[in-house]
């Protein structure tokens, strides 16, 4: 494998970002092109064929939500051995697609991304949920907690009774489950919050600041992007000894702000100010 030209893998993930319809998959995997300089179209299709090789060997229509649920447990969580562990949060190969479908290891939210593109390439009625502290996969009518059915792929596709959902969302949060909480999750959202845990990964390891600017950089090409990533920008790239650039960030983001706080644009101009005193 050769990899992308410079600047091509991050210019597709844009414009799929911006698409109609955002392919969750490719999107997934093109954010793997940036620790990988290696990833190229080639690894791209064979990912993709991989999911379809998947989704070839479940059930023809085995039957309702709980039947759809149960063939993908089967077939991921107990035949082929997609499942996660406590040590998958230290390694940042658990938020990379392509790196999942090999190792079958991952994060909650990357499995339940496997989980959800094999199951829609077989034709089930599935999507993601985006628990707080613990994504899962939902199958059947989101707004019918009666039929809808919830696994969570990281305990390798178990079946949630209301009861462990319940407990999945206290034990992150203290709170209790909110029916709005059981909504599917749109795939902008989901690559948001895999950029948001690469961030955190990134930022736990001051030594691995590269990453936390690529995960910012990718998340502010997504549409409609918090726009305190652009100063968490500014203060990577000082971090990482680009005076100006960061300072140009930062005074970006100040005058942002600027029209509904005064007080922090004043003072996100005074760091900018900062950053380029440190070139003298």
């Amino acid at each position: 494998m050769s990899g992308f030209e410079a600047g091509e893998a991050r210019r597709r993930f844009a414009e799929e970002a911006r698409a109609e319809r955002p392919d969750l998959a490719l999107l997934c995997l093109l954010i793997g092109a940036e620790p990988d300089r290696e990833l190229d179209e080639a690894a791209l299709d064979a990912a993709q064929i991989e999911l379809d090789r998947l989704a070839g060997e479940l059930p023809y229509r085995p039957g309702g939500p709980r039947e759809w649920a149960v063939a993908l447990r089967e077939l991921l969580g107990e035949r082929y051995g997609f499942r996660g562990a406590a040590a998958d949060y230290e390694r940042l190969e658990s938020s990379l697609l392509h790196r999942v479908l090999v190792r079958r290891r991952g994060l909650p939210i990357l499995l339940s991304v496997v989980w959800v593109e094999v199951a829609r390439r077989a034709g089930a009625p599935v999507y993601g949920v985006a628990l707080p502290g613990h994504f899962v996969v939902g199958f059947g009518p989101p707004a019918d907690r009666e039929r809808q059915v919830l696994v969570d792929p990281f305990d390798g596709g178990r079946i949630l009774s209301g009861e462990d959902a319940e407990s999945l969302v206290t034990a992150a949060t203290g709170a209790r489950l909110e029916p709005s909480m059981l909504v599917p999750a749109e795939p902008l959202d989901v690559v948001m919050r895999i950029l948001n845990n690469i961030r955190s990964w990134a930022l736990a390891r001051p030594e691995r600041s590269d990453v936390a600017l690529w995960a910012v950089e990718l998340a502010l090409a997504v549409p409609s992007h918090p726009a305190r990533l652009r100063y968490e920008k500014g203060q990577l790239l000082v971090q990482r000894g680009d005076f100006v650039g960061g300072a140009v960030e930062l005074e970006e983001y100040a005058g942002l702000v600027e029209v509904v706080d005064e007080g922090t644009a004043e003072r996100v101009r005074k760091e900018a100010f900062a950053a380029r005193a440190m070139l003298n």
